[in-house]
């Protein structure tokens, strides 16, 4: 009996200790909203999700390897939260898969499936982080038909530490493994420290005939009332080239939050009559941490041959002519 309960007072204080050393953490975010679409005349209400933030649940979590060196890994399923469906992609953890090593003094190197540098220099500084109908990438396009926009399969990572005195940055390379769009080479460098954000990357994405070629410049400059934030894009792939202009202001008070954008896509080449202008204007008020109601409104019109649009309305595409899509919605996200 003595020695049951010795065994079970050593059992558990090495449990106890291994609980010190890691630690799992579920997190998600739920965001729904109404939605009117209105794309050149022809309109639809809709519940949508992800008007705020991308709805999503995750997994993550961090081991003490000692010395300084931790292992981690993180999984993210995005979530139609509207729908109670996974993403259009099939991918059961379409956000983020991937396992690391990291350290304070010498960074963090990841392997998985995760956003790529060229796309977090934009999102970084787009107002509205890149959802809902105010999403500045919306008139972004996307040249050659490749999977590496956003995240990338298969991708190895690595992290600059974090005390470079402001400076941050990463590499990333992801293989093909045989499938055109998917063969991505990049990197990202930035500075940030005090109210002052910039950054800079490129990147490049294999496809069949060429490359798709990727440059991005963005800065951000908070005045305490209010913050700045801009981008410019540069897309090229054989006789195409997009130019996208962003440029937004955020301003909080109190529990609400007022933003403002306008991007301005500017096509070359074979798109040289893809052109559009888009407006959004949103406001956000947080009833807590974690819950908030939000609404936007947003406008883009569209010139020549361009056809982008704020939201897609089922069953009816949009027509390739001078035309201007809009749309107006209301929603509440709860993070948890």
């Amino acid at each position: 009996m003595k020695k049951s309960l010795i065994a079970l007072a050593v059992l558990g204080a090495a449990a106890g200790a291994a609980s010190a050393q890691s630690n799992v953490t579920l997190f998600g975010v739920v965001d729904v909203g109404v939605r009117h679409v209105d794309n050149a005349g022809v309109t639809q209400q809709q519940l949508s999700t992800d008007g705020a933030n991308s709805s999503r649940l995750g997994f993550r979590g961090v081991e003490d390897l000692g010395g300084g060196l931790k292992a981690g890994f993180w999984l993210e399923s995005a979530l139609n939260a509207d729908t109670g469906t996974i993403n259009s992609s099939g991918k059961f953890w379409h956000r983020r898969s991937t396992v690391s090593l990291s350290s304070d003094s010498i960074g963090e190197l990841r392997l998985g499936r995760d956003l790529t540098p060229t796309w977090t220099a934009f999102a970084d500084f787009d107002v509205f982080g890149t959802n809902g109908i105010g999403d500045a990438s919306t008139t972004y396009a996307a040249l050659g038909g490749i999977d590496t926009r956003i995240r990338s399969d298969n991708m190895v990572q690595y992290f600059l530490p974090s005390t470079l005195g402001g400076v941050y940055g990463s590499v990333a390379v992801a293989a093909g493994e045989g499938t055109a769009g998917k063969k991505y080479t990049g990197g990202r460098v930035g500075y940030r420290s005090g109210p002052i954000d910039v950054s800079a990357a490129y990147g490049q994405t294999e496809v069949t005939s060429d490359d798709v070629k990727l440059a991005v410049v963005s800065g951000a400059y908070d005045f305490g009332v209010v913050k700045v934030s801009g981008s410019v894009q540069e897309a090229k792939y054989q006789a195409s080239k997009d130019r996208h202009y962003t440029l937004g202001v955020s301003a909080p008070f109190g529990a609400s939050l007022v933003r403002a954008s306008y991007s301005k896509a500017d096509g070359s080449g074979d798109i040289s009559t893809r052109d559009a202008d888009q407006f959004a204007l949103g406001y956000v008020y947080n009833l807590s941490k974690r819950t908030a109601l939000y609404t936007t409104y947003a406008l883009i019109d569209n010139k020549g041959s361009a056809n982008y649009t704020v939201g897609t309305i089922n069953g009816v595409t949009m027509p390739k002519t001078e035309e201007k899509s809009q749309g107006l919605e209301l929603g509440v996200r709860h993070a948890f």
